[in-house]
């Protein structure tokens, strides 16, 4: 496999860069941007290549970005970030707190992306001695934009192809110095669902005379808690959740219509199919019993999940332990949660890994998507000495096998 830096020396070459990754991480946090906006963000990323004369080619995915290091042909090895950020305002009282109204890094795409350029530049450092290829994904549109199929489809995975994917996510639902994930599916497959109820606006002292969309809707949530409660095995994870609903302005008028958002999860596809299927039976019927009128829909992407193939969960296993000590990487169930990284392990094998970041005594305990969630960035150090090995370790024992 030849000569191999030790994982220790990384991680203390990472400590060494610390505050450079958690520079970075701050600046993105206070300059957060939507999917497909993520103009600033990609142009730092950018700049920061521009400085470790690390290669790239940007607009991938209309914001994304690929670097690459090494002899630009196999083995090959991909590790991804995301760079988005959500439309929720952040409470958090730091210092970094988001400068954008209505925008925040709730789900740690900020941490990604400075541990993954932290990675560039220690990868960097030993470019030369490199059997093969890295290529850096630093992706757009995470959430709910499907950044990473898009990526996929404008070539990523190919030229050289790429033979192993690695990623990581901030955890707070783990200390920080500890790791977690599963062979298997780890996360699930998700789509969003939207219904609109139509019926008869009128009085609201006269609900005879209208056809009230209203109390409609209600029974349409209600019904829809069936499919997981009576129809799935009891052994099948499986979620139906409503979370917006909208309708009428007045206390006195019946609304003519009335919208609903929310979301459809199971850790396969095919569940994912029948619940949507389900889903618009029950919505439909439930409608034309109240003489309403639904349609449903399910728009942009049906999120496949997140499959980690097991051999290289074993690997990060192994390189997580000795980073983080014995008994501080282990095995979850699955996590209902979607994540596109599941487009790159549909076509190569890899591995996504939730990074612990939990830590209440700094008041790191609230889940992502949270106002206030916060990470104990202690452990974006070690996010990105687990990249550089897993990169380093992967390249040398493909290389070996291509000998």
């Amino acid at each position: 496999m030849g000569t191999v830096t030790p994982r220790t020396d990384i991680l203390q070459q990472a400590r060494d860069i610390e505050e450079w990754i958690i520079e970075h991480r701050r600046t993105i946090h206070r300059h957060p941007e939507l999917m497909y906006e993520e103009v600033q963000t990609s142009k730092l990323v950018q700049d920061t290549l521009d400085e470790l004369g690390v290669e790239y080619i940007a607009g991938i995915a209309e914001t994304g970005v690929l670097a690459t290091l090494g002899t630009g042909q196999g083995p090959c090895v991909a590790l991804r970030a995301d760079m988005d950020a959500l439309p929720i305002h952040e409470e958090t009282e730091v210092d970094f707190r988001s400068e954008i109204d209505g925008k925040m890094h709730a789900c740690g795409h900020d941490c990604h992306t400075a541990m993954l350029l932290g990675a560039a530049r220690l990868l960097k450092s030993q470019e030369s001695s490199l059997p093969g290829t890295v290529k850096l994904l630093f992706q757009p549109a995470e959430e709910g934009g499907a950044g990473g199929l898009r990526m996929c489809e404008e070539g990523v995975l190919e030229d050289p192809d790429v033979q192993r994917v690695f990623g990581l996510h901030v955890w707070p639902r783990v200390p920080v110095g500890t790791a977690a994930s599963r062979e298997g599916t780890f996360l699930a497959a998700s789509s969003f669902l939207k219904v609109t109820i139509l019926g008869k606006g009128g009085h609201a002292a006269m609900p005879h005379m209208a056809v009230d969309p209203v109390i409609t809707s209600a029974k349409v949530i209600t019904e829809l808690q069936t499919i997981v409660s009576r129809e799935l095995d009891p052994i099948n994870s499986g979620v139906i959740s409503i979370t917006a609903i909208h309708g009428g302005k007045a206390s006195n008028v019946i609304p003519e219509k009335v919208e609903m958002m929310g979301t459809i999860r199971s850790l396969t596809m095919d569940g994912l199919n029948h619940m949507q299927e389900r889903a618009q039976a029950i919505i439909e019927a439930v409608a034309m019993a109240h003489r309403c009128t639904a349609m449903v829909e399910y728009p942009g992407h049906d999120y496949p999940p997140t499959v980690n193939d097991g051999p290289l969960w074993d690997k990060v296993k192994e390189i997580g332990s000795e980073l983080l000590g014995e008994g501080k990487v282990f095995d979850v169930p699955p996590v209902m949660g979607g994540e596109d990284f599941a487009y790159y392990t549909q076509k190569v094998p890899g591995c996504f890994v939730g990074l612990g970041v939990g830590n209440p005594e700094i008041g790191a305990e609230h889940n992502v998507h949270h106002p206030l969630f916060k990470v104990d960035e202690s452990a974006l150090a070690v996010g990105t000495a687990m990249h550089v090995c897993f990169a380093v370790e992967s390249l040398a024992e493909l290389s070996a096998g291509d000998a």
